[in-house]
């Protein structure tokens, strides 16, 4: 997969990732784009961690769940470190 096809499968998995996460979190496409594209790493390394292989191709549905996946888990830290901040 070329970085094109991985800053889209991170800007559309940070995107799912946001509704899938109830409340409101901040930033626009950009910090959703950045903490997708942390989150298909996140799930790739973690994916190679546990069934013993990361990202695949764009179309692959394992691609997809494990970059939605990585992405949650940092939308969840991303909302923990700005609450804290703001407070």
């Amino acid at each position: 997969m070329g970085i094109l096809g991985f800053l889209l499968l991170g800007l559309i998995a940070g995107a799912i990732a946001k509704a899938i996460l109830p409340g409101r979190q901040g930033g626009g496409w950009i910090v959703t784009l950045v903490l997708g594209v942390v989150g298909a790493i996140l799930g790739g390394w973690i994916g190679s961690l546990i069934f013993g292989g990361g990202l695949g191709d764009f179309f692959d549905l394992r691609t997809w769940l494990l970059s939605i996946l990585g992405a949650v888990i940092v939308l969840l830290i991303y909302g923990a470190v700005t609450r804290r901040s703001r407070v």
